[in-house]
């Protein structure tokens, strides 16, 4: 589904490399799409704890141009990443209440970006992708320091809302999707993606509307 994703206008895809969540890619089903993929969209790689082995296993087959941490990686864990593997890091905070920001604060001296996730259930086996949104004025106190993605439980149907609720805060980069655009678990919709990135582009356009209007 990338060629659909980036033919909608997609700026990033994302392969998952975690064994335990619905969406893992294995390196070798990864590789084509990621080559692609090259030149008309970034391509992140999704990891829960990596591993340097895996990191390198992965590295010398897909042409990643970012890393996703969505795991516990620590602020020297995630720094130690980004230097030895010479790539971009978007770390993923888990949000529930507005307590969970002042996580965000440690990673932005050695990250690129931070995305803001949904916070899973104690029970759940993945830390996202489980298709619930959080409160999104607990990220009203967001310093903008780093560039930031909006994630957890977005659709086409409340893309639009997500985005006009926080495009006043410093650093929105732009929203994430996963399990949002799937017919079932684990298995994308061509039809959703198209919708979901059709009602983004959208709500972006009349942003920037306004602002011309305004400005």
């Amino acid at each position: 589904m990338a060629e659909v994703a980036i033919a909608a206008g997609a700026n990033m895809i994302g392969l998952v490399f975690f064994e335990k969540s619905p969406r893992h890619i294995a390196l070798e089903d990864a590789a084509p799409v990621a080559l692609a993929a090259r030149g008309s969209a970034d391509i992140v790689g999704l990891f829960v704890n990596p591993t340097d082995a895996l990191l390198s296993q992965t590295l010398s087959t897909v042409p990643l141009t970012h890393l996703q941490l969505h795991g516990d990686e620590t602020p020297a864990r995630t720094l130690a990443i980004r230097q030895n593997h010479n790539l971009q890091a978007i770390k993923a905070i888990s949000i529930h209440t507005s307590s969970d920001m002042g996580v965000a604060g440690n990673y932005i001296a050695v990250s690129d970006m931070i995305l803001f996730d949904a916070k899973a259930s104690p029970d759940s086996v993945i830390p996202g992708g489980n298709g619930v949104p959080f409160d999104w004025s607990v990220l009203d106190n967001v310093s903008g320091a780093l560039p930031w993605l909006l994630a957890g439980g977005l659709t086409p149907d409340n893309v639009a809302d997500a985005i006009d609720a926080v495009q006043h805060l410093p650093g929105f980069a732009g929203v994430d999707v996963s399990s949002g655009v799937e017919a079932s678990r684990g298995q994308k919709d061509a039809g959703l993606i198209r919708a979901f990135i059709s009602n983004a582009r959208a709500a972006f356009a009349a942003i920037q509307a306004k602002e011309k209007i305004h400005g």
